[in-house]
């Protein structure tokens, strides 16, 4: 089976989500990639994931900016010649997913968590009823597409190298009506939440908005990013590009801090798959706790600023 991945990138580097997307890819058959609006510089990044051959798009200057359209036309001329392509979950990928899709006229499962060969038939896996549950999925035409949840799958290095062959791009009108005037979020500013192996994450329990910069002064002394509950981001204490849970977006970091969190299911969906997970929380009958590898009860205002000054002592 062929598979053909969506390989988005940020600034020098493929995004890990979309890296373990490719691993996955490989394992099951044949695996190229495609990116749109960068240089083949990354191609033997991917090669080195899986892919045997990568197909770079990039050269007009409607491609240089992340905007769906333009992927999507890009795509729709590759994505015939397989079997199934393969997006990992982000904004940017939910757009062209979508929008491909509505192009080709072919089936979407989103939200999946894992796939697997049955025999001929390509077979996803999908939460269900608050994750509770993992269903079977699968389409009815081709080509597959599929979106996979954010952390489903560890990037693999298999240490190949792959073809590189430039796209010549066909862009549509409509996609070029629109242009990026100014790209201004707060991911610019640090690490993305998706691509963090340590996430300090704030709710409620912090008592404030500037109380935030607790979890921010953490977070860099483990060289970290900043995450937040659904409760605080719908308060506006802190920006919805760091929301994780149900409604916001999924991680799975090697270690995460929760800092007044009390780990309501919405939210441990979104960091369940977390290697470490350390709590913080004055209650101690918060959720959070039955989850935790390791728990603190106690005030955070108290213990976070400490715990920062000993990691700050100890990375020095």
């Amino acid at each position: 089976m062929r598979f053909l991945v969506f390989a988005e990138h940020h600034e020098d580097g493929i995004v890990k989500n979309a890296l373990g997307v490719l691993g996955k890819a490989a394992a099951l058959g044949d695996a190229d990639a495609v990116i749109v609006g960068a240089g083949a510089d990354l191609a033997a990044q991917l090669g080195r994931h899986g892919a045997k051959a990568v197909y770079v798009a990039a050269g007009d200057d409607a491609l240089s900016t992340p905007l769906p359209q333009p992927r999507v036309d890009v795509l729709a001329q590759l994505a015939p010649d397989y079997d199934a392509v393969l997006f990992g979950q982000s904004v940017l990928a939910a757009d062209v997913a979508g929008g491909l899709a509505a192009r080709l006229d072919a089936g979407l499962n989103w939200d999946l968590v894992d796939l697997e060969l049955q025999g001929d038939e390509l077979v996803g896996k999908r939460p269900a009823l608050q994750d509770s549950v993992y269903v079977d999925v699968g389409w009815t035409s081709s080509p597959r597409l599929a979106l996979f949840r954010s952390g489903s799958f560890d990037p693999q290095e298999s240490g190949g190298e792959a073809e590189t062959h430039e796209v010549s791009v066909e862009l549509r009108d409509f996609s070029t009506r629109t242009k990026m005037l100014e790209q201004a979020h707060a991911e610019a500013e640090g690490k993305s939440i998706e691509d963090a192996d340590v996430i300090v994450a704030g709710g409620r329990g912090l008592g404030s908005p500037d109380n935030f910069t607790l979890a921010e002064e953490l977070a860099k002394a483990l060289g970290g990013a900043v995450g937040a509950t659904r409760a605080v981001v719908d308060a506006g204490w802190y920006p919805y590009s760091a929301q994780i849970g149900q409604t916001g977006k999924t991680v799975s970091p090697k270690l995460y801090v929760a800092l007044g969190i009390s780990g309501a299911i919405q939210h441990k969906v979104g960091m369940q798959g977390s290697g470490t997970i350390v709590a913080i929380n004055k209650d101690a009958n918060a959720p959070i706790f039955e989850f935790s590898d390791l728990g603190v009860v106690g005030d955070v205002h108290e213990i976070v600023p400490k715990l920062t000054e000993l990691v700050q002592a100890r990375r020095s």
